[in-house]
């Protein structure tokens, strides 16, 4: 069996995760691995994942060492959130004729705020005959991807209401900074204003994906942040919160049609939420005929599943069609568990 030859692009948490699954897959062979920060420069990508074994792979800080047409297959990229900050790392990749897997999260479907880079993404992926697509636990799967493939055994579907109930101990700094975690609700309400505080990253990006692929109309998007106020003590290692201090964010999400809610998504996040006895879980609710309910708890741990789907897709965005791509143009993706899972993907 050829194995699909792939060069990783960033080794955070998430890139080291992915490439790590990646290191464990027969059908894959790491030949590339691309980092800035200058301690991992230079090391076996084995040492620098802390393996215990060397993979021959040299990380580099000089991408187009490596970006070559016919010696990669493609590129698994971990770098950015927005569009716009991924897009000339993006552009370099296509023009040399190589796939694109990338978790920025508005890369899970930039038309909703970036379309104009999103239709030179499109031309430049069809003029170098390459495939690309964004995809990650959320947006990307949970409140999008999944709610689409549930309405498949619908008649006609009225509204949607989905949920993601997540637990934020795990993260670092910038996560906390981002969910206003460790702010006085005043505080929250200033960062909130001053675009400080953002909450969940991507709930336009899941509205348009999931609106376009069913065929609900929406004319318009309302998003609302709550500060979760916390009752009790809760420490991570990176933030403390006293009673009366934020605990996280509440994010909500609403499309309308006129003054009717078509499509409703609920995302609050916080620190140690069984501390007050709330229990994390996915929950999706199809309004309709036949109606669909489905919940999952706890929740799917984000950065486990988030490096799952990156390397799960590998032979889906391998074996599409040129083009800027969805998860929902993508054939249904599973866990890739031997060789057969490489070769029913052709």
């Amino acid at each position: 069996m050829k194995r699909i030859r792939v060069v990783q692009w960033g080794l955070g948490a998430m890139g080291a995760g992915m490439a790590k699954l990646m290191a464990e897959k027969e059908g894959l062979q790491i030949v590339g691995a691309i980092a800035k920060r200058k301690e991992k420069v230079g090391k076996d990508l084995g040492e620098v994942l802390g393996l215990g074994k060397k993979l021959g792979v040299n990380v580099t800080d000089n991408p187009k060492s490596i970006l070559k047409k016919g010696e990669v297959d493609v590129v698994v990229h971990a770098v950015a959130s927005t569009t716009k900050e991924s897009f000339e790392e993006l552009k370099l990749i296509m023009e040399a004729g190589i796939n694109v897997v990338t978790i920025a999260e508005e890369m899970a479907m930039p038309e909703a705020n970036e379309p104009e880079l999103a239709k030179k993404i499109d031309e430049l992926a069809k003029q170098h005959r390459v495939a690309i697509v964004g995809t990650g636990i959320n947006p990307g799967f949970i409140l999008d991807a999944q709610i689409v493939m549930l309405s498949a055994v619908c008649h006609r579907v009225d509204r949607i209401e989905a949920a993601r109930i997540n637990d934020l101990s795990p993260y670092g700094p910038t996560v906390m900074k981002s969910q206003g975690v460790g702010t006085t609700p005043e505080q929250f309400e200033k960062g909130v204003k001053s675009g400080e505080i953002q909450g969940h990253f991507g709930f336009p990006e899941s509205i348009k994906m999931v609106a376009e692929a069913i065929g609900l109309k929406y004319d318009r998007i309302e998003q609302i942040r709550k500060p979760i106020v916390s009752k009790v003590a809760r420490e991570t290692p990176h933030v403390k919160v006293q009673p009366g201090m934020v605990a996280g964010c509440e994010h909500i999400g609403i499309a309308y049609c006129g003054d009717k809610q078509v499509i409703k998504l609920v995302h609050p996040q916080q620190i140690h939420p069984h501390l007050e006895g709330i229990e994390t879980g996915d929950y999706i609710n199809i309004f309709g005929v036949p109606e669909v309910h489905m919940s999952n708890k706890p929740e799917i741990p984000g950065g486990v599943a988030t490096i799952s789907l990156a390397v799960n897709v590998i032979p889906l965005i391998v074996n599409a069609t040129p083009g800027l791509k969805r998860m929902v143009d993508l054939p249904i993706p599973s866990a890739l568990m031997g060789p057969t899972a490489y070769e029913r993907r052709k």
